[in-house]
């Protein structure tokens, strides 16, 4: 009786604490009245700007979280799809739909992301106007919003007032958290997502419940079908309902799902507020980053390149392998990596390595060949010159094979790093050699950047968000 009246409290704590948050979030009627007008007016407005113009314009909508109302009371972007004929070419698609954008928007600033977009003001609204084609098979679409419609129409038939809220709350959830969103800087969850997740299992709290015994990947295949064959290191396999050759999840990192089954039993066991609260995440200044690596007794790299021209969607999944390319370096150059962070901010991208210790140490023992075979005489001939840099043998070793330990003229990480760093797998614009320079400096030589603020927090502020009230 007391698991069952604990497990009972524990639910009517989750269901005051969701009452007060969705209170919180919810856009007050007439805001939603007033969204809706805009939204119409809009529509109208650059449909009539496209007849006056000749426009090849197929269709213009307003869609996502504005159209259907599943946005947060502090969080609104309002997003004009303006579709046209699929056989308009890419560079007309541009131009027709940015000028319809300018057209009808005040303050236009154009935008890229995977495809260009403008980005501006109307009736004191934030706009996006997105091109796209007007396809009628969204499992082939033709550019990365063509599918938007068809998931519009999808979402409304499914949702009803009381699912819209729990919407908000999932959403909300996920923003504390720090993973809502698909861009790859957050590689979190999407909107849309969120809305698949919260229709599929009713409501915010059954998503926890599900999630809690979650174990990275997860496929959430729908009963009869298999899931997308996807590549082996994606988090979550939730095939789109409209293409279900694509995972909506794709984004989403293994890190992030794993916070969020984490949560996820946190929440359940202990409800509270906290677990709805946007924490602000501001970067970690220099000198308190260099306090705490006194303090842990460790030692911190840092690589500096020149940004490239390239948007966030595009340039963070190439930091982020770059940033593992060094760390597995220093791993391979036999210094223990404690763990390791990046960030990019307009000009500088910025790469920070943990290290347990800045020099490695300065006998080096080379593995030789077994004894009896070929490569015998080779290791010997090498090596069985007395020299500064043998320090000690040839000799054999207890498993029968040969070895040597040689002298180390390298042993700062930063020397060692610098050494390596020209033939090091970079991504694909970061390549060294093109990158507009580089510098590979010890934390405390390291410039202040917002960069390096950004990846410091990222590498030495670990902590679960929920736990800081």
């Amino acid at each position: 009786m007391t698991g069952t009246g604990d497990a009972m409290a524990r639910a009517a704590r989750a269901d005051a604490v969701e009452r007060e948050v969705n209170v919180r979030i919810t856009p007050s009627s007439d805001y939603l009245e007033r969204v809706a007008l805009v939204r119409a007016e809009l529509v109208k407005r650059v449909t009539d700007v496209a007849r006056e113009r000749s426009s090849s314009l197929v269709r213009a909508l307003v869609a996502g979280s504005a159209a259907r109302g599943t946005f947060l009371q502090d969080r609104l972007d309002i997003d004009l799809f303006l579709l046209f004929p699929p056989d308009l070419s890419r560079e007309r698609l541009r131009e027709e739909g940015l000028s319809l954008g300018r057209a009808v928007l005040t303050d236009p600033e154009t935008r890229y992301a995977e495809h260009p977009y403008l980005r501006g003001k109307f009736a004191g609204f934030s706009v996006d106007a997105v091109p796209g084609f007007a396809i009628t098979d969204p499992s082939h679409p033709l550019s990365p919003v063509d599918r938007t419609p068809f998931h519009q129409e999808y979402l409304v038939t499914r949702e009803s007032p009381e699912t819209v809220a729990q919407v908000r709350l999932a959403k909300q959830f996920f923003r504390s958290l720090g993973v809502y969103g698909s861009e790859a800087k957050t590689e979190g969850f999407s909107g849309y997502l969120t809305e698949l997740l919260v229709i599929r299992f009713g409501s915010l709290r059954q998503l926890l419940l599900a999630a809690r015994d979650w174990r990275v990947p997860v496929q959430l295949a729908e009963r009869g079908k298999e899931p997308p064959r996807l590549p082996a290191d994606v988090a979550l396999v939730l095939a789109d309902p409209v293409d279900p050759n694509r995972n909506v999840a794709s984004a989403l990192s293994r890190r992030n799902l794993g916070l969020f089954i984490l949560a996820a039993g946190a929440y359940l066991d202990d409800p509270g507020p906290r677990f709805f609260e946007v924490r602000a995440v501001p970067p970690l200044p220099k000198d308190q980053a260099l306090s705490l690596v006194r303090a842990r007794g460790t030692h911190v790299t840092v690589v500096e390149l020149a940004r490239p021209d390239l948007v966030d969607d595009t340039l963070y999944p190439q930091v982020r392998k770059a940033a593992r390319a060094v760390a597995d370096e220093l791993g391979r150059s036999e210094f223990s990596v404690l763990g390791e962070a990046s960030s990019a901010d307009t000009t500088l991208v910025v790469i920070t390595v943990e290290l347990a210790h800045p020099r490695r140490p300065q006998v080096r023992v080379q593995d030789g060949p077994p004894a009896g075979i070929d490569r015998t005489g080779h290791f010997l001939e090498k090596w069985s010159l007395k020299n500064e840099q043998v320090l000690q043998g040839p000799y054999v070793r207890p498993d029968g094979s040969l070895g040597v330990e040689s002298h180390r003229a390298e042993r700062d990480a930063e020397a060692v790093l610098r050494a390596a760093f020209p033939r090091l797998s970079l991504g694909k614009n970061l390549t060294s050699a093109d990158a507009g320079g580089w510098e590979v400096r010890t934390l405390g030589e390291a410039t202040e950047t917002p960069a390096l603020g950004e990846a410091l927090r990222e590498l030495l502020g670990k902590r679960l968000p929920w736990l800081d009230e």
